[in-house]
């Protein structure tokens, strides 16, 4: 009876989360127990200052309800989002703030057999710094590019460990439970979670950046595929360019539309002369080239413009493709490169009009992501919730070290 019981706190405490305050009758619902075990519950968890009354709902025209919600700090969350160059770790607590500023530091995954070593220092100089108690941190979430199988635990890209998978590595390291997946799946959770595609059915999130990753969402829910690779929107073979790409093939979507190519495009524009103000772009931080594009554009740079105009349009073309096939309420423009806002619509719905049959394309929205650069944060963090109070097998056989949260 314990057991149970500490199952329906931990199943509470995950709608409360995901959803923020709701009255002890929804939460019944969602639990699917009944209300005045619920009630129970939500008193004990009242009385452990873990979850606090809201106050009443507003009125609908019948009595109005008491919402509840979890307090901000009863446990927190260490979030790694990581790309080819630059990784970012934050700590969020559960209203997904951070509760200091967001680490940012280089790491290239390319050829660095170290890479994986000094991730796991750095998320262990984070959490030290942080002073929170260890016993209040529930797990650490780790978005990455590349192959990931997020129930092996395994990168076949990157970050590649001799014996153990990732996540025992870091886990043995940190004595945290440790979660990984696609950098592209986890902000497609963020976006079905918090974002553009919450309460949506079907719905494509595009992670435009240094490549052009896509994450799904059928029947409400992320699909992985069937070995967690499914979405491998960049190697699109759409071009006949003879562009070599990162994957060895040529003319995939990614060797036109990334910011890479849009970074590379700019510094053979300023050598020809073209008229922008980036003639001082440096490629050494392409962090801070892809911002300091992006702004250009944001602020009327008319060559940055159409850059990105170019590789939206390229865009467009292989979101023609998923309409056909999947048919979506939703496409939804997330990650690094959806910071560029409303430029990326028109050059997108162009393609779309070009290259999609109207019907179709009538019956899709492409929406612009209001996560933005964040949503791979929010992500990570949202993996590590879909996984608490879940007592799965991780890796090769072993169990996840577990946090010790009183709630």
């Amino acid at each position: 009876m314990l057991k149970k019981q500490l199952s329906y706190r931990k199943s509470i405490v995950k709608h409360l989360y995901f959803s923020g305050p709701l009255s002890s009758g929804e939460l019944s619902e969602r639990v699917g127990k009944s209300l005045p075990l619920v009630t129970k519950i939500l008193n004990g968890l009242m009385e452990e200052g873990s979850v606090i009354d809201t106050g009443l709902a507003p009125s609908t025209g019948g009595r109005r309800r008491s919402m509840y919600a979890l307090k901000q700090d009863v446990m927190y969350i260490v979030s790694v989002a990581m790309d080819q160059f630059i990784t970012r770790i934050a700590i969020l607590d559960m209203h997904n703030k951070p509760v200091r500023d967001v680490e940012k530091f280089e790491l290239s995954l390319e050829k660095n057999p170290g890479a994986l070593s000094r991730l796991t220092e750095k998320i262990a100089q984070v959490i030290q710094a942080s002073g929170i108690e260890h016993e209040k941190i529930v797990g650490v979430g780790i978005g990455m590019p590349g192959f990931v199988d997020s129930l092996k635990g395994v990168n076949y890209s990157f970050l590649e460990v001799p014996d153990d998978s990732i996540i025992e590595y870091i886990g043995g390291k940190l004595h945290l439970p440790v979660f990984i997946d696609n950098d592209s799946s986890l902000i497609a959770l963020a976006e079905l979670r918090f974002g553009a595609a919450r309460n949506r059915r079907s719905a494509m999130v595009i992670n435009i950046g240094w490549g052009v990753g896509l994450g799904l969402i059928l029947g409400g829910e992320l699909f992985r595929g069937n070995n967690g690779f499914a979405g491998e929107f960049s190697h699109l073979p759409l071009f006949n360019n003879n562009k070599l790409c990162s994957c060895g093939k040529s003319g995939c979507l990614e060797t036109e539309a990334s910011l890479l190519v849009v970074i590379d495009k700019v510094v053979e524009g300023v050598k020809k002369g073209e008229i922008t103000t980036l003639h001082h772009l440096s490629v050494e931080n392409v962090d801070q080239a892809a911002v300091d594009i992006i702004t250009a554009a944001k602020k009327g740079d008319k060559f940055a413009v159409k850059l990105l105009s170019e590789a939206g349009y390229s865009i467009g073309r292989g979101v023609a493709i998923l309409i056909h096939l999947l048919n979506p309420e939703v496409i939804v423009l997330s990650g690094r490169g959806s910071t560029a806002g409303k430029i990326w619509l028109a050059p997108i719905q162009q393609a779309l009009n070009e290259h999609c049959i109207p019907r179709l394309a009538s019956g899709t929205e492409v929406a612009l992501s209001a996560l933005g650069y964040s949503a791979e944060i929010i992500g990570a963090a949202a993996l590590v919730m879909e996984n608490y109070g879940k007592e799965t097998k991780r890796g090769h056989g072993k169990k996840a070290p577990q946090a010790h949260i009183q709630v």
